[in-house]
């Protein structure tokens, strides 16, 4: 029987975490058993160990995975206070409520990432942080340390008006909602 390579393994790696990050933020964490989400990947659940120690660390994987991305996603259209504009419209728009799977960990996950273990808290604060300071660099390049906390705070009102959204049946009430999110961020950040 022929070994896979190390290249091959991390491949599958990623089509792990890539299909289990879509998962989670669709169906949730503890929504998401190890078998399906092997399933998702087109392995067995044997495999999975091969690559995890445990689901924990599967979850952990993922929440650090999932922020680098959008801090890559962010870094490259929060360039200037318009590309911040941007961030917060397209965050807070129909096409991101509509489609948990592909957008943000936070809105999809926060309030299982608040009943993980610390590894995972930790790859959590630690993405966050990342682009969090990145935007406070643009809204304040001269201090953004100044501007981290209302950084913060405008992030989780974007989170928590997502989540609102997603939340509504009224499909009306739930657009209003991210509209009044995005006038009430953008003022927040002195952007308007």
């Amino acid at each position: 029987m022929a070994r896979y390579g190390k290249e091959h393994k991390q491949a599958t790696r990623q089509r792990i975490t890539e299909t289990a990050g879509r998962r989670f933020k669709r169906d949730g964490i503890d929504g998401s058993g190890i078998a399906t989400l092997m399933a998702d990947a087109g392995l067995t659940n044997g495999a999975f160990y091969a690559h995890f120690e445990s689901k924990d660390d599967l979850v952990t994987t993922i929440i650090a995975d999932q922020l680098r991305g959008q801090r890559e996603w962010i870094s490259s259209t929060a360039t200037d206070r318009a590309g911040v504009e941007r961030l917060v419209r397209e965050y807070l728009s129909p096409t991101h409520r509509d489609n948990p799977e592909e957008g943000c960990p936070s809105a999809a996950l926060l309030d299982e990432i608040g009943r993980c273990p610390d590894a995972a808290k930790q790859a959590y604060t630690d993405g966050l942080l990342g682009f969090i300071d990145d935007i406070a660099a643009v809204l304040a390049p001269r201090d953004p340390q100044s501007a981290q906390a209302k950084m913060l705070s405008a992030y989780a009102l974007m989170v928590g008006t997502m989540q609102l959204s997603r939340a509504l049946t009224d499909r009306q009430l739930s657009d209003q909602v991210l509209e009044q999110g995005i006038q009430n961020v953008l003022t927040l950040l002195d952007i308007t």
